[in-house]
């Protein structure tokens, strides 16, 4: 009888010292919605490290490819816009291919990516990329169910290609909840700045919530490997998904910050008589 009373104070004092339970978190809720002003904060941080290691894959030659895919309004366009927005389009390139030509429709399904992977120095994003095959064309029947088996199948050896290359690939899927994603189609329909991302495909889509769910545990399953692993982002947040990714992608990349050269501004050449020129010049309007 001792014993299991000793037994019963060693569990007490055990949870007593153990840190708060997974639950605990889950029971608290989402996380309070992120301040603009910190998350500016958080966001010019980041910036600065994404140049650094822009000038890293420039002098190294150093060479990457980012998917971004995911559901639709999932914001992989905000999220590589927040990416590229103070780095060189030199250095980073985004691809974003329209429907195939009827040419390109007779290729080998890879071919039209391929001419867009990154040579040395370069960083490339694919805004959706070859996995349209797995979800897109496989849900909307635009391909047969034994061609995307067969890419299924093939994708990680191509991948496996891309590593040994010496491309460091970086695949981020993007997932956001079915309300959420209802809300902002919603917005999208009542906001005139955001019409143009409603095509008549998103609205067939949304009613195949699950058959992407199936597409998606499918194109997993298949295709995330040792050497280009998935990486999943809660994007129903879009102020805290798109500071996660970055920070992710700044965490995979082996750069290292440029070392800081002092600059002067050397002095302006003097005008040796140089007057401004009557000329008939067109000025725009100033109404601000």
């Amino acid at each position: 009888m001792a014993r299991k009373k000793n037994d019963k104070h060693d569990r007490h004092d055990a949870e007593a010292k153990a840190p708060p339970a997974v639950a605990d978190k889950a029971d608290a809720g989402p996380a309070p919605k992120m301040k603009r002003r910190e998350y500016e904060d958080q966001m010019r941080i980041l910036h600065g490290e994404l140049v650094a290691m822009q000038e890293w894959v420039k002098e190294s030659g150093a060479k990457v490819c980012i998917v971004f895919e995911g559901r639709d309004t999932a914001g992989k366009g905000g999220t590589i816009k927040r990416i590229t927005e103070r780095v060189s389009p030199r250095v980073f390139r985004v691809v974003a291919l329209p429907t195939p030509t009827e040419r390109e429709k007779t290729q080998m399904y890879v071919q039209r990516y391929v001419q867009h992977f990154p040579a040395a120095g370069e960083v490339v994003i694919f805004d959706r990329s070859w996995y349209n095959r797995a979800g897109v064309e496989r849900v909307m029947g635009f391909c047969k169910p034994e061609e995307t088996e067969r890419f299924l199948q093939l994708v990680p050896a191509w991948e496996k290609a891309m590593a040994d290359s010496g491309i460091l690939l970086l695949k981020y899927w993007l997932e956001v909840s079915p309300e959420e994603q209802t809300r902002r189609l919603e917005s999208r329909i009542h906001d005139p700045r955001k019409i143009w991302k409603l095509s008549p495909m998103d609205l067939k889509s949304y009613s195949r919530w699950y058959d992407y769910s199936r597409a998606r545990d499918a194109m997993f399953a298949a295709t995330d490997t040792a050497w280009a692993p998935w990486y999943i982002a809660d994007a129903d947040d879009k102020k805290r998904a798109r500071l996660n990714i970055i920070s992710h992608l700044l965490s995979q990349v082996p750069y290292k910050p440029p070392v800081h050269r002092d600059i002067t501004l050397p002095k302006r050449q003097q005008s040796r008589g140089y007057v401004q020129p009557d000329l008939p010049l067109r000025h725009i309007p100033a109404p601000f």
